[in-house]
């Protein structure tokens, strides 16, 4: 099958990479592909904001299906263009991914199915924003209700603080109560009715060591997140996934692609916090090397809900880590077009860089966004994927970037206290 994949980040590294093993895969385009993805696939050329353009070149390189990396583009409706054209697409059509583009949607959904998660309430100006914080106590979350690149969230620990930031959203907004617990990450495969569990992960969102500092896109993360237990994973696909896929399928809105859960592990169970419409990034730099199967098989078959005719994906036992190399500034105003080398030396020892925010210009490769490398590495533990990973990022020459030191730590305290 020849394959167009839709993205320019860490994420769409990934699947590039993953995709470039599968033996279904005749050739593999990206638009607009970067640095690293330029490895595994050729560069389409291509605005993926003109769907016209996208739909013409699918016709023109007997593209089998699409793959849709980023939430901005399913918001915006290229699934549903796509499909209109015949073209068979890994993606939620608009209205499905409305999940991720509309914070306040989900929530109605989740209530109105009876979806475990926070209590909240919507708002669509500052006014009855600072109003509604009355009726919760502290810590308070709010949340800007659109796509925020992982970024609209901030967690209030003072009266002050909320005040500060409904009034700096403006509005529309959701304002919740604060869950206690610990995050996790459950990622579902769907064809729109079949749906099938594909791992987990724990994501670091805050910018400093200890989870300090403002949240980001994502700074490192770990698969499989134990702390999901498989009685825990059970619930959470029972409670909250497998509901909300049948309430879009019965809608006439049915979600096709992956179901990303980001769920709070709380005393009473598992609750929904907020979900993605597609991969997350950087969960997919490890989800894809503990994956053991042929990817393009199995998005395909999400594309033409033949989910419940393959078989389930199997992960490996393999525990892998990934971690973020930020450009300074961080998530305000990345430094950019600092030089990067050393990824040659960083992969020589088994571990996976991914590119997120890279440039070849004529004198190498330059940082080019917030988020610029992740680097990857497995192991039988998190403590042994974490060594690994670090080694591989002491490799790495970018002097004008950053990373935590931390990344599993959770996770690695709990291993060496068992």
């Amino acid at each position: 099958m020849n394959v167009l994949l839709i993205g320019s980040g860490g994420r769409e590294h990934a699947l590039a990479w993953k995709m470039g093993q599968s033996p279904t895969l005749g050739k593999l385009y990206a638009a607009p592909g970067n640095p690293g993805i330029s490895r595994h696939a050729e560069a389409a050329g291509i605005d993926p904001a003109d769907h016209g353009a996208v739909i013409g070149f699918c016709a023109q390189h007997a593209i089998d299906l699409v793959v849709i990396g980023p939430e901005a583009p399913l918001v915006a409706g290229l699934a549903d263009d796509l499909r209109a054209a015949g073209i068979a697409v890994f993606g939620p059509g608009r209205a499905a991914a409305q999940l991720e583009g509309s914070k306040g949607f989900t929530k109605d959904l989740c209530a109105e199915h009876g979806i475990p998660t926070a209590a909240y309430v919507r708002v669509e100006d500052t006014a009855a924003g600072l109003a509604a914080l009355d009726r919760f106590g502290l810590p308070v979350v709010i949340k800007a209700d659109g796509l925020a690149a992982g970024k609209g969230v901030v967690i209030a620990d003072t009266r002050a603080e909320a005040e500060a930031s409904v009034a700096a959203a403006g509005g529309p907004l959701v304002i919740e109560e604060y869950l206690a617990g610990e995050e996790a990450s459950l990622f579902a495969l769907t064809d729109g009715r079949a749906v099938i569990a594909f791992g987990s992960a724990q994501d670091h969102k805050r910018v400093g060591d200890g989870d300090t500092g403002p949240n980001t896109g994502g700074m490192g993360a770990y698969s499989p997140a134990r702390v999901l237990t498989p009685e825990l994973e059970a619930r959470a696909m029972a409670e909250i996934v497998i509901p909300t896929v049948a309430a879009l399928a019965d809608a006439g809105t049915p979600f096709v692609g992956v179901l990303y859960a980001g769920l709070m592990l709380t005393a009473q169970g598992p609750k929904l916090i907020e979900y993605n419409a597609r991969f997350g990034d950087p969960e997919t730099q490890v989800l894809m090397p503990r994956f053991a199967g042929d990817l393009v098989a199995l998005f395909h078959a999400c594309a033409t809900g033949r989910l419940d005719q393959i078989a389930a994906p199997a992960l490996t036992g393999d525990v892998a880590l990934t971690v973020v190399l930020a450009a300074n500034g961080y998530p305000g105003t990345p430094a950019t077009g600092g030089a990067i080398a050393g990824l040659d030396a960083a992969e020589a020892g088994g571990a996976l860089v991914f590119h997120a925010g890279t440039r070849m210009t004529a004198d190498g490769l330059v940082a080019a966004g917030g988020r610029v490398l992740a680097v990857t590495a497995t192991g039988g533990s998190v403590a042994e994927a974490q060594a690994r990973a670090y080694a591989a990022v002491a490799q790495i020459d970018f002097p004008t970037g950053f990373c935590r030191r931390d990344i599993g730590w959770r996770e690695a305290a709990r291993e060496a206290a068992a």
